[in-house]
C-alpha cells in the first residue's frame, strides 16, 4: 500500500475503534472517506434486508454511507449474509473520469468492506447482548441498567440533588383482571412514560419485576412524582376512549448534600425498605426515607429476632378485658390480649403486634394464645367456675390458610374445651380473595359450635357486603365510630353508630361497643340499644389473677 491508503486505512480502523456503535451511519462515513476518495469511489451506498426472502423487495434499509462526484457505469457489488440470517449488500460506484478500478484497488475495497461486516456484526452483537442484559421482555430497562447508570453518577459525584423512588402500582393484578391483560400492558406503558416526561431525566424508569419499578431524578421534581404516584388517570383502549385510575405505594429517598457515594447497595438499602414499609403501612402509600424510619426498621428487626425466644420461654401474657351489660353491669364474656413481659417491662401491643404481622410471627403468636386461653379456660372450669365466653383475636394472616381451622380444633380440643366458650375475632378483608376465604373460615366455625365476630367494624373501609354475605355472631363497632361526650344526635359518629347497631338488632346479631371510656357514652349506648360494651369505663384489661376475681362476682361494674 501506498502511504496515503496506509494513512487511510489507520484512519479507518481508529474511528470504527473508537466509536461507541460503528452502527450509526455518521461515524461509518467519516470512517470510510478517506479511503472511498483515494480508490476513485464515487458512492457507497449499503442495503440492509431482515432475511433472505426479502431480499430485492421494498421492506429494506438503504444509507448512502459516501457520496463525492458523478459515478459511472461500473459497480461493485459485495453481498454478505450475516449469522442472524439477514442480507447486506455494499455497492461502490465508480467515480466518472477516475482511474480504472484495478485488482488491487478491488481488493483494498473489498478488505474495507470485511474490516467493516465483521465490526458491524461485531457491535450488534454488542448490542443484542446489552438488550438482553438491561432491557426486559417488556421492553423496560432493568435493575441492572439502573445500577450502571446510578453507579456512574456516584462515581463522578453527581448524586447530589437527585431523589430516588422504589414504587409498585397498587392492585395491578385486579387492574389486570378487569380490563384485560393487553390493556393492562398498555395502562403500565403510559403511566411510566407520563412519569417520564414529568422527570424529564435521561435514566428511564427501570422496572425490577412484575409491577415494581424504580427510578432515580432531580429532587425539584419530588412533588411532581409524589402527585403522579398518588394517582393518575390513564387513558386506554381505541382511539383512548376508556380510562383507570392509577397510583402506587412507594418509598422515596432524597439524596442529602452531603451524601458520599458508598456504592449502590447503600442507595437501595435506604430507598427499598423504605418502599416496603410504605407498602404495609395501610393508607400511607408514600413514605419518605429518614433517620427515625432508619431506627424504627432496627427496631422491627431486634423484635423479629428475639420473637422465637420470647415465644418459646412463654414471655407473652393474657390478659382478659370484660364484656359488661350495660343495662346491669353484668360479666358477659371477655376478650384475652395479649401483653409481653421482658426484661422486667410490660410491653403494649402497639409496640410488637404490627411488626408480627409483617410476616407469619403473628400466627405463631395468635396459636400461642388461644393454647394459654384454653389452659385457663380448662383449670377455671375445673375449679367450678361458671364462664362467659372468651375472644380470642386472629390475623387476617390466617385467612388464607386452608388448615386454620383443623390447627384450631385441634388445640380446644386437646384441652377439652366446650367450643360455646370459645369466640374468634376476625377483622375485615380488603380483597376478593381473602372475603371468600373468610366466607370459608366463618362458616366452618359456625359448623364446629364457634361463635364468631367481626372486629373493630368501621375502622377500615367497611362494607355492608360483609355483614350480609358472613354468618356473623357478633359485630365488634370499633370506637372510632362510638359517640364520645361532645358529639350530639346529628354528629355523623352519632348517626352512623345508631344505624350500625340498629341493623346488627334487626339482624339478630349481638353488638359490642369498644372503647366505652365514660358514663355518658354508657348512656349513649343504651339510647340506641347497644347492650354490650368493652372499655376502661369498666375494666381495663386484668391479668389472670384479677379476672379472676371478676369471675367470682367480685365487684359488679355500673
Amino acid at each position: 500500500m501506498t502511504e496515503d491508503i496506509v494513512v487511510a486505512f489507520r484512519h479507518f480502523l481508529q474511528k470504527l475503534n473508537d466509536s461507541e456503535d460503528a452502527l450509526d451511519p455518521n461515524v461509518i462515513r467519516e470512517a470510510v472517506g478517506d479511503i472511498c476518495r483515494i480508490s476513485d469511489v464515487a458512492k457507497l451506498e449499503i442495503t440492509f434486508y431482515e432475511n433472505i426472502e426479502l431480499e430485492g423487495s421494498d421492506n429494506r434499509v438503504k444509507l448512502v454511507l459516501y457520496e463525492n462526484g458523478v459515478h459511472d457505469d461500473n459497480v461493485i457489488v459485495d453481498r454478505r449474509v450475516t449469522d442472524g440470517g439477514g442480507v447486506v449488500i455494499y455497492e461502490f460506484f465508480h467515480l466518472n473520469g477516475g482511474a480504472e478500478w484495478c485488482d488491487r484497488i478491488r481488493n483494498r475495497l473489498a478488505l474495507m468492506i470485511s474490516i467493516l461486516f465483521v465490526f458491524n456484526s461485531r457491535q450488534m452483537l454488542k448490542q443484542v447482548a446489552n438488550r438482553f442484559a438491561y432491557i426486559d421482555e417488556s421492553g423496560y430497562h432493568n435493575l441492572r441498567y439502573f445500577c450502571t447508570q446510578v453507579e456512574s453518577l456516584g462515581g463522578k459525584n453527581d448524586l447530589q440533588g437527585k431523589a430516588v423512588a422504589h414504587f409498585n402500582l397498587r392492585h395491578f393484578q385486579a387492574v389486570n383482571n378487569q380490563i384485560g391483560r393487553k390493556n393492562g400492558d398498555t395502562v403500565m406503558r403510559r403511566f411510566i412514560d407520563d412519569l417520564e416526561a414529568l422527570t424529564g431525566c435521561e435514566i428511564p424508569v427501570c422496572r425490577i419485576g412484575g409491577d415494581n419499578f424504580i427510578t432515580i431524578f432531580d429532587a425539584d421534581k419530588v412533588d411532581a412524582v409524589f402527585g403522579h404516584l398518588s394517582g393518575a388517570v390513564v387513558r386506554f383502549g381505541e382511539d383512548y376512549g376508556e380510562s383507570i385510575m392509577l397510583s402506587a405505594t412507594a418509598g422515596i429517598y432524597i439524596v442529602e448534600a452531603d451524601y458520599r457515594y458508598a456504592g449502590i447497595s447503600d442507595l437501595l438499602d435506604k430507598v427499598m425498605p423504605t418502599s416496603y414499609i410504605a407498602k404495609s403501612a395501610g393508607r400511607e402509600d408514600i413514605i419518605f426515607y429518614s433517620e427515625e424510619l432508619v431506627n424504627t426498621k432496627k427496631h422491627n428487626a431486634t423484635i423479629q429476632h428475639i420473637f422465637p425466644e420470647a415465644l418459646k420461654k412463654e414471655e407473652f401474657l393474657v390478659y382478659y378485658q370484660p364484656k359488661v351489660d350495660v343495662r346491669d353491669g353484668r360479666m358477659t364474656g371477655a376478650e384475652a390480649l395479649c401483653r409481653w413481659k421482658h426484661d422486667g417491662r410490660l410491653i403494649p401491643p402497639d409496640e410488637f403486634i404490627p411488626i408480627l404481622e409483617q410476616n407469619t410471627d403473628i400466627c405463631k403468636l395468635d396459636f400461642y394464645m388461644i393454647d394459654h386461653v384454653c389452659r385457663d379456660i380448662r383449670q377455671w372450669l375445673d375449679e367450678g367456675r361458671q364462664l362467659p365466653r372468651i375472644s380470642v383475636n386472629f390475623s387476617r394472616k390466617h385467612i388464607l390458610d386452608v388448615d386454620l381451622l383443623k390447627h384450631l380444633m385441634e388445640i380446644i380440643d386437646r384441652h377439652n374445651i366446650p367450643h360455646h366458650l370459645i369466640e374468634a375475632e376476625l377483622t375485615e378483608t380488603t380483597t376478593d380473595v381473602e372475603f371468600k376465604d373468610l366466607k370459608r373460615v366463618v362458616n366452618g366455625l359456625q359448623e364446629r359450635g364457634i361463635s364468631a365476630s367481626v372486629d373493630d367494624f368501621g375502622s377500615g373501609y367497611s362494607s355492608l357486603n360483609l355483614i350480609k354475605e358472613v354468618p356473623w355472631n357478633v359485630i365488634k363497632i370499633d370506637k372510632s365510630i362510638v359517640p364520645i361526650d361532645d358529639d350530639d344526635e346529628s354528629s355523623p359518629r352519632t348517626v352512623m353508630f345508631k344505624y350500625v347497631v340498629a341493623m346488627a338488632r334487626e339482624m339478630g346479631l349481638e353488638c359490642i361497643a369498644e372503647g366505652v371510656e365514660t358514663k355518658t357514652q354508657v348512656e349513649i349506648l343504651k339510647r340506641y340499644g347497644c347492650d354490650i360494651a368493652q372499655g376502661y369505663h369498666y375494666d381495663r384489661p386484668l391479668p389472670k389473677d384479677e379476672f379472676e376475681k371478676r369471675l367470682d362476682g367480685i365487684g359488679i361494674r355500673k
